[in-house]
């Protein structure tokens, strides 16, 4: 035992064989098993053994740095994460460094982009080797920021690309940051500008964009707008002129107008055939009763045509209480749609999330217990799905209808066949990232590369 090295909640260690000179990891004797953060992950034939080739981003929150790693396969195992999602995982067996010495551990291959950590150091790898204590931090030496550049400088190129400017109102929200990471990984510059920030210059021969302080927004190749409801028409109004001065927008104005604005929504899902939960509209409280009939009658769905993440919508169990919340609503002017309740549903819809006319990636989302929508914003659970050629071509077209490039299309199973629930033109990112293990943010950026036919 006094032979034992001790350790702290946190220590670098080094992969030789897989080229990683640094990378810090969470020590936990709770984790069976080491994992490492890898992407890309793909398994492949060398002779008669299994190999995986995968991709490591050893610095966390910075995507420009990547490393492409191979090992031989020792096992495929079923994990479950800190979410409670299983999945199977590729483990790989490789030499370590840690404390001056090296020992061969085994690592499972995870996507660990959310986590605090890109490594975590499990009990097997520490069994007999060291001792745990989680008052300390590298007790076996630290590594400073200047000494961790240095060490990656020659994975480190010049970066010549695009410049991208992401029109959103708060750098620190995940999908934000992600976006950033992700065009800086592939070389571009991207710049965030806030929405409230930015003005223009409304002339026929020198039309302007500036920035708080009097700069000259002249130099961007294109715009990826993220949007919230509160400044949609703003927001619009920017990306137009943008739009004037030859600036390309992942989501043109129009696009996210037409989307935002819930009742013309719904008429052109009608007239595209697309179908939807029976919806009703009106003006007048005389009508309350039929409008209510009309949609099978409660239980229902009422909703303000400016809600958002399932905030201001509505479930109505009774006629009664249908008629009380939908006469309230229209005593205070406010504009509301009533909407069909699907049952069998369940509480789950189907969040698709589509790029250039494909669906990218998909996630059932399940309601909190006592919630009647599906929604992760408000404590609901998320996990994969594979979803059906019908729902697969419903998510395509609805995102088509309104020309957007970048759409989450929300769906849900019913007796009909799958009915459409809305269109996001400023999908989150972090849901379906998550879930999915998909490296969204990057297909967004290859996109906006497609469209301007810039190669690297």
């Amino acid at each position: 035992m006094n032979d034992l090295k001790i350790l702290g909640s946190e220590e670098w260690c080094r992969f030789d064989d897989l080229g990683i000179p640094a990378i810090k990891a969470r020590v936990d004797s709770g984790a069976k098993t080491s994992s490492i953060q890898a992407s890309k992950i793909k398994i492949f034939n060398k002779g008669l053994e299994e190999w995986v080739r995968f991709e490591v981003n050893p610095v966390q929150d910075n995507r420009s740095i990547s490393l492409l790693c191979q090992a031989k396969l020792v096992d495929v195992r079923n994990v479950k994460s800190s979410q409670g999602i299983a999945e199977e995982r590729p483990v790989i067996r490789t030499s370590v460094s840690i404390a001056g010495k090296s020992y061969e551990i085994d690592l499972t291959l995870a996507n660990r982009d959310t986590m605090e950590y890109r490594m975590l150091l499990g009990r097997e790898a520490m069994n007999d080797r060291f001792l745990v204590n989680p008052s300390e931090s590298f007790i076996q030496g630290d590594i400073t920021e200047e000494q961790l550049e240095q060490k990656y400088k020659p994975y480190t190129t010049e970066k010549k690309g695009l410049r991208i400017g992401l029109l959103a109102s708060n750098p620190n929200l995940y999908s934000n940051k992600r976006i950033i990471e992700a065009g800086e990984m592939r070389g571009h510059k991207v710049v965030f500008l806030n929405v409230e920030h930015v003005y223009m210059k409304l002339d026929a021969s020198t039309p302007e964009i500036r920035y708080r302080g009097g700069n000259i927004l002249d130099k961007f190749d294109a715009v990826i707008p993220r949007i919230k409801p509160a400044v949609t028409f703003y927001g619009c109004a920017l990306l137009r002129q943008f739009d004037t001065l030859g600036v390309y927008c992942l989501n043109s104005a129009d696009s996210i107008g037409r989307s935002r604005d819930k009742l013309f929504a719904s008429q052109m899902f009608s007239k595209n055939d697309i179908h939807i939960p029976t919806t009703g509209f009106a003006k007048s409280p005389m009508d309350t009763k039929d409008l209510i009939r009309m949609v099978s009658g409660a239980p229902l769905i009422i909703k303000l045509l400016e809600s958002t993440q399932g905030k201001g919508v509505v479930l109505a169990e009774t006629n009664k209480a249908a008629e009380s919340v939908i006469n309230a609503f229209k005593s205070v002017q406010t504009n509301i749609l009533v909407q069909e309740f699907i049952k069998e549903a369940n509480g789950h819809d189907i969040r698709c999330f589509v790029v250039n006319g494909k669906v990218v990636a998909s996630m059932q989302r399940t309601a909190q217990k006592g919630e009647f929508r599906a929604n992760i914003h408000q404590g609901g659970a998320a996990s994969k799905v594979k979803i059906t050629p019908e729902e697969r071509k419903l998510a395509i077209k609805s995102a088509k209808v309104f020309n957007l490039d970048v759409a989450g299309v929300d769906l849900i199973r019913s007796n009909k066949g799958p009915l459409l629930l809305e269109v996001n033109s400023s999908p989150g990112l972090e849901g379906i990232e998550n879930t999915t293990g998909k490296d969204i943010a990057n297909v967004m950026i290859e996109t906006i590369e497609r469209k301007l036919k810039y190669k690297h």
